[in-house]
């Protein structure tokens, strides 16, 4: 008889889907009691949740070559996304992995800074004190621009905003098709569907005149198409039009959702935690002191990395991941077949005590360089792991950081009354109702004593 892991009871006919389905989020923390590999059943289908670094790790990068991104994952995305590094596998995602890892090493990233920072004052311009804010939105919006100038070097502002609007349409539909079980093919013309298809031709041909003013031209921008356009295989060979398309899209769509999801979260818990948010000030008085942060500051805003670090163990916009056994192998004790599915528990270690006392309490000192390194290896994951580890994770880090210490030193910002605050599966962890914030004009000067006796009153 196969041996089994543990699991919780399920429905006679449809196993572990309606409890998952009802309310993901609570479901993964749950999964946590039964053990650290999960046996579970999404109607006749098998899977099982990983909630331990180790079997995490040995999936992730010990034995990587045996496992493959789920269908489910493939049938979702490919028709946005394509054949790009994070859908395809084996050979061709090597290949493809190779020839975009170079438009991310540090020299190149190091000079989006300047970008980010601009693009974050005029934002920062708009917003009027007292004002409400949908936080969630203007990270979004600030984020899109940036990728739209790092990526494109677009700066028209209908070309931006046409690329905005149909992303997020995409990504709702995206949203909504992975909510589908089963998922509902692409070729059906249901109303999703049909969305989809019309603004996935609007970025189709967006992108292509890019790539074709780009390569008519053979300017070097210094943004990311261009590095795409001219990567070269160990063979002298480059990308097809087609590859750049995918691969450009996949880093625009990878490239501001994530970011905008961490620092909405990060706006949040600074808003919840008065101390917290009164030591960032006070890092960023010392070591700014009012002007706009740049490249060579970073090293010196190390709080300013413990915040955003803790920010996304709590809330890793990516929750969690899947991959599917392509040929029969060994988790432990456990036997595992050719297409079984297997569930990167995220959100549930990132929360989970054996790893992070007191798991629910914000604290960015737990990535202090002392205390960082008593962290188990491999359980905090936020970017994944391995060889698929996300290849634009420093540009995000250094996105994040620098957004965070420019609006910072200018305002801060309060949760507004009636605000509900929960997070929801989606393909990110967004926050279920948006996040409304109120505007509030900061001296950047003000002493942090008097900071901290403010919150207490």
């Amino acid at each position: 008889m196969r041996l089994k892991p543990p699991s919780p009871k399920g429905h006679f006919l449809l196993g572990h889907l309606p409890e998952f389905s009802a309310d993901t989020l609570a479901f993964m923390l749950k999964m946590r009691e039964y053990g650290d590999i999960v046996a579970l059943r999404f109607g006749p289908f098998p899977a099982y949740v990983l909630n331990h670094p180790d079997v995490i790790h040995d999936v992730l990068v010990t034995n990587a070559d045996k496992y493959h991104k789920s269908s489910v994952t493939k049938n979702v995305l490919e028709p946005v996304l394509g054949n790009g590094i994070f859908t395809s596998d084996g050979e061709f995602w090597r290949r493809q992995r190779k020839l975009v890892q170079p438009s991310f090493h540090t020299k190149r990233i190091g000079a989006y800074a300047d970008i980010i920072t601009s693009y974050a004052e005029r934002i920062l311009d708009t917003w009027q004190p007292g004002a409400r804010l949908a936080v969630d939105d203007e990270m979004t919006h600030l984020t899109m621009r940036i990728i739209s100038k790092t990526l494109f070097d677009a700066e028209v502002a209908s070309d931006v905003d046409l690329i905005g609007e149909a992303i997020s349409i995409v990504l709702k539909n995206t949203d909504d098709r992975f909510n589908q079980v089963p998922t509902i093919p692409y070729w059906v013309p249901n109303r999703i569907n049909r969305q989809l298809r019309t603004n996935i031709a609007k970025l189709d041909t967006l992108i292509q005149r890019f790539i074709d003013e780009r390569r008519t031209s053979g300017e070097d921008k210094g943004d990311l198409l261009s590095m795409l356009l001219a990567a070269q295989d160990d063979d002298g060979s480059v990308m097809t039009d087609k590859q750049v398309r995918d691969e450009a899209l996949t880093l625009f769509g990878a490239g501001h959702e994530t970011t905008a999801v961490a620092l909405t979260w990060t706006w949040y818990l600074l808003s919840q935690h008065p101390e917290v948010e009164a030591k960032l000030h006070e890092e960023l008085a010392q070591v700014l002191a009012g002007r706009t942060p740049t490249l060579d500051d970073l090293p010196g805003l190390k709080y300013t990395e413990m915040v955003i670090k803790e920010s996304m163990r709590l809330y890793p916009p990516a929750w969690g991941t899947t991959r599917e056994v392509i040929a029969e192998t060994q988790l432990r004790e456990y036997p595992l077949k050719k297409r079984d599915t297997v569930f990167i528990n995220i959100y549930g270690m990132h929360r989970d005590e054996r790893f992070f006392p007191d798991p629910l309490t914000f604290d960015p000192e737990r990535f202090s360089p002392e205390r960082e390194k008593s962290i188990p290896k491999h359980a905090y994951i936020p970017f994944g792991n391995g060889p698929r580890i996300c290849v634009g994770n420093a540009f995000a880090m250094m996105e994040a950081k620098l957004v965070l210490a420019t609006v910072a030193q200018r305002f801060r910002l309060t949760l507004a009354p009636g605000q509900m605050v929960e997070p929801q599966r989606m393909f990110t962890l967004r926050p279920k109702y948006g996040m409304d914030m109120i505007v509030h004009a900061r001296d950047t000067y003000v002493p942090v004593e008097t900071e901290l006796a403010a919150a207490g009153d």
